[in-house]
C-alpha cells in the first residue's frame, strides 16, 4: 500500500497504523516545508525506520507525486517492492494561505497543483495498475481513500486556493468511485481535523495539544477510519466522504437536488425574484463558511 506525505503529521500516522496493522507500505514524502519549499529525504526514512523497528514493512519514496512521471513511479515502487498495489491513500499537501484580494497567480497554482493534481496523478497510475490486473483476470479488491478538507466541504476564509483544491478532491472522489467500480475499486474520502504543520499556526488555540487525557487534536485520531477503509470490510462503502475529529465520525452529505419551480416556457427576468425568494423559503440555510 501507499501513503503520500506520510513523512510528517496525519500521513505519517496512516503509515505506522496501517503497518501495525499487517500492511506493507510505500511512505512517500518529499520533505518540504510547510509550503512546499525545499525538499529532504529525512521524514520518510525516519517513518520507514520506525515502522521496521516495529517489526513492520515499508519501504521510502521521494517522487514528486504532482508530476506524471513522479506518481508513475511511486506506484511502481510499490509494485516492485510488494509485487501489486491494493491501498492508496493520498494525503500529501501544502497551504498558501491568503484573503483572495491578496492572493497570486503562483500561491493558487501551487496549492491546486499539489493537493488536487497530487490526488488526481497517483489515482491515475494506480487506476490503470488495476485495470490491467482485473483484464488479466487477476481479482481485484482495492481501496483509495482521499484527503478533502472542511474547508472544501464548507469554505474557509482566507482558504481560497486550499478550499477549491479540497472541493475538488471531493467531487473527484464520486466520479473515481463510479467509473472504477467495474475493476474492484472503491473509493472514498476523509475530511480530518487534527494537529498538523498546516493547522496548528492557522489554528493554534483549536488545536493545542491536551494538557491530560485524551488529545482530541492527535493526528493519530484520524488512522483508524482510514486503516477500515482501507480492508476487506469497507469493501461495500465507495463514493462516500467522512468527516473525522478526535473521537467523532461522520458521513458529509454533500450537494443534492433541492426545491424546485417550474415554468412552461422562457423564464422571464423580472419573474425570477419571487420564484427565488420562493426556493429560499423552502431550503435550509447554508452551513456558514468557516472562520465568518
Amino acid at each position: 500500500m501507499v501513503v503520500t506525505g506520510a513523512g510528517r503529521g496525519i500521513g505519517r500516522e496512516h503509515a505506522l497504523e496501517y503497518a501495525r496493522q499487517g500492511a506493507r507500505v510505500v511512505v512517500n514524502d518529499l520533505g518540504a516545508e510547510r509550503d512546499g519549499a525545499g525538499r529532504s529525504a529525512g521524514p520518510a526514512h525516519e517513518v520507514v525506520a520506525q515502522i521496521r523497528d516495529e517489526g513492520g514493512q515499508a519501504v521510502p519514496n521521494a517522487d514528486d507525486i504532482a508530476t506524471w512521471d513522479g506518481a508513475a513511479r511511486l506506484v511502481k515502487s510499490a509494485v516492485s517492492a510488494y509485487g501489486r498495489l491494493d491501498v492508496l491513500v493520498n494525503n500529501a499537501g501544502i497551504l498558501r494561505d491568503r484573503m483572495l484580494v491578496s492572493m497570486t497567480e503562483q500561491e493558487w497554482d501551487d496549492v491546486l497543483r499539489v493537493h488536487l493534481k497530487g490526488h488526481f496523478l497517483p489515482l491515475r497510475h494506480a487506476a490503470a495498475h488495476w485495470r490491467e490486473r482485473h483484464k488479466s483476470g487477476d481479482p481485484v479488491d482495492a481501496r483509495v481513500i482521499n484527503t478533502s478538507s472542511g474547508a472544501g466541504l464548507l469554505g474557509s476564509v482566507g482558504q481560497s486556493n486550499y478550499a477549491a483544491a479540497k472541493a475538488g478532491i471531493a467531487a473527484l472522489t464520486q466520479v473515481a468511485a463510479a467509473e472504477l467500480a467495474r475493476y474492484g475499486v472503491t473509493v472514498n474520502a476523509i475530511a480530518p481535523a487534527a494537529r498538523t504543520r498546516m493547522t496548528e499556526e492557522v489554528f493554534a488555540t483549536t488545536m493545542a495539544r491536551a494538557e491530560t487525557g485524551f488529545d482530541p487534536m492527535d493526528p493519530a485520531n484520524i488512522a483508524p477510519l482510514v486503516v477500515w477503509l482501507g480492508s476487506a470490510e469497507s469493501s461495500a462503502v465507495t463514493g462516500r466522504v467522512f468527516e473525522v475529529e478526535g473521537g467523532t465520525v461522520s458521513l458529509a452529505t454533500g450537494w443534492h437536488h433541492g426545491p424546485s419551480v417550474t415554468t412552461t416556457a422562457r423564464w422571464n427576468p423580472a419573474d425570477l425574484g419571487p420564484a427565488v425568494a420562493t426556493l429560499l423559503s423552502q431550503a435550509p440555510p447554508p452551513e456558514p463558511v468557516y472562520g465568518t
